[in-house]
């Protein structure tokens, strides 16, 4: 076997720039960890686009091999692990791609803890479908359904629907029971947005924000993935003990809003973390993914598969609001 492994390393430069190139690791040069992992599959995040391009303060060292994502197969493991060579395997989060070498490479070395195995029936290319979009927004699900909310309740509103983490919120909730909501800033993609469930799409640039403290309620709850003025909007939007999950800041890392919603109508305001979510955990949320929350149809999501050479590219157009769904990467291609 090549004892040097295809990565895309990213490095800091002088005056800010940014430098993102095709290199070769050699083992030594993967990083720290117990369990090595030969990569089948990653995938490209918004948080990715964003180190990749420099736009977001997401890279913690340089130099460093990109990707918050990454599934494969074990080649090597402590025994005390419980992992061995050829068993199917993901890492998402957990600092990869951020402070240490990541999914955009075909090989990765990993501390143990970091380590899920694949649930049964799931293999690599499906696991980087979800990756860390799917992986949040059963976040999502278990936010709210750990804070009461029902199908019963009422509509859910589910904003930034034709990205990666929306559409599959779209779909998961949708599939769990619940009447979705959808909004999404391009018209283009309604049409496929309902396709997943959702029973109304609407316009983000058409919507009536308001002013006021408190708006007419018209949601029982949301999943954000946009941050900024149409959060500030739910706030005010959603109706009495309802729940808004934030997962994102597309639209911005500001909320301009009152304690109006939270003491007059009980509204709960809930945040997830992909990346630190307890390691403890994981391996629970993604059973129930391969599970009693498996998203129907996951080739649907992917919008493009590209290689390695082709991220830095993929990742700009991301950040200009030109792709949708789910972009897979074949680091082996």
């Amino acid at each position: 076997m090549d004892a040097a492994f295809p990565a895309l390393m990213i490095r800091d430069e002088v005056a800010g720039s940014r430098r993102v190139q095709l290199t070769r690791l050699a083992a030594d040069e993967l990083g720290e960890g117990a369990v090595e992992v030969a990569v089948h599959y990653s995938a490209l995040n918004y948080k990715d686009a964003l180190g990749i391009t420099g736009s977001g303060r997401v890279l913690q060292d340089s130099p460093l091999v990109g990707g918050i994502d990454a599934a494969g197969e074990v080649v090597t493991a402590p025994a005390a692990s419980g992992l061995k060579p050829g068993d199917a395997v993901l890492v998402t989060g957990c600092g990869l791609g951020e402070r240490h070498h990541g999914g955009f490479a075909t090989r990765i070395r990993v501390p143990a803890g970091w380590v899920v195995p694949l649930p049964a029936g799931m293999d690599p290319r499906s696991a980087m479908i979800l990756g860390t979009a799917g992986f949040t927004a059963a976040l999502a699900l278990q936010r709210l359904r750990d804070n009461h909310q029902t199908p019963q309740m009422g509509p859910v509103v589910v904003t930034g629907a034709s990205g990666g983490v929306g559409s599959l919120t779209v779909r998961l909730l949708s599939a769990q029971g619940f009447e979705v909501v959808a909004v999404s800033g391009k018209p283009a993609l309604h049409d496929w947005i309902r396709s997943l469930g959702a029973v109304k799409v609407l316009e983000r640039r058409g919507l009536p924000l308001g002013w006021r403290p408190l708006e007419s309620a018209r949601w029982a709850g949301a999943v954000d993935t946009l941050g900024g003025e149409i959060l500030a909007w739910l706030t005010r939007t959603v109706a009495e003990g309802g729940n808004i999950v934030a997962v994102g800041l597309a639209g911005g890392a500001d909320l301009r809003t009152t304690v109006m919603p939270f003491i007059l109508r009980g509204v709960a305001l809930l945040g997830v973390s992909a990346d630190h979510h307890p390691e403890a955990d994981r391996a629970a949320v993604w059973t129930r993914l391969g599970g009693d929350w498996a998203v129907p149809g996951l080739d649907r999501f992917v919008s493009e598969e590209i290689a390695l050479g082709e991220v830095p590219a993929a990742s700009r157009r991301m950040l200009a609001g030109q792709t949708h769904g789910r972009i897979l990467v074949d680091v082996n291609r």
